[in-house]
């Protein structure tokens, strides 16, 4: 007699090195600064790609992280910080749901979405790089606590 059972894969908690995310953060706040600036399509495009890579398979995958690990975190000393990949994922999706009404402003020729909804992105990508206060976090935090 065969017996099946079920496996179910737990997915281990991820973590990454905390102070990416705020790397990731200041490069944000240029490249937002940047589609701002210049009403540039093709800027939005790069940063609502680096969202989505973020959003869906993590922000350790992004661009943003690649140049991090390459560049920046070997000439970092000390301990390396370590938090759960779940609330900056959350949080780039965040990011990526501003980018694109953003991107529907720019297309629909309304300015005025395009900047309102960048500069929401642009605040929290600023909270992020100067004050380590990630705000898509907390609300993923705040959306847990509800449950």
């Amino acid at each position: 007699m065969t017996q099946v059972t079920s496996q179910k894969t737990v997915k281990k908690n991820v973590t990454i090195d905390a102070r990416g995310p705020r790397f990731s953060a200041v490069l944000t706040l240029f490249v937002l600064s940047l589609a701002i600036y210049t009403q540039s399509i093709w800027v939005l495009a790069i940063q609502i790609i680096v969202f989505a890579i973020g959003a869906i398979k993590g922000p350790q995958f992004t661009p943003y992280a690649f140049i991090f690990r390459s560049l920046i975190k070997p000439r970092l000393k000390g301990e390396v910080p370590q938090e759960d990949v779940r609330p900056p994922q959350f949080a780039q999706s965040v990011g990526l749901v501003f980018a694109i009404v953003g991107l529907a402003g720019i297309i629909a020729n309304i300015p005025l979405l395009f900047t309102v909804s960048l500069g929401f992105a642009l605040g929290a990508a600023f909270l992020n790089a100067a004050f380590n206060f990630c705000l898509g976090c907390q609300i993923y935090l705040l959306v847990l606590r509800l449950k």
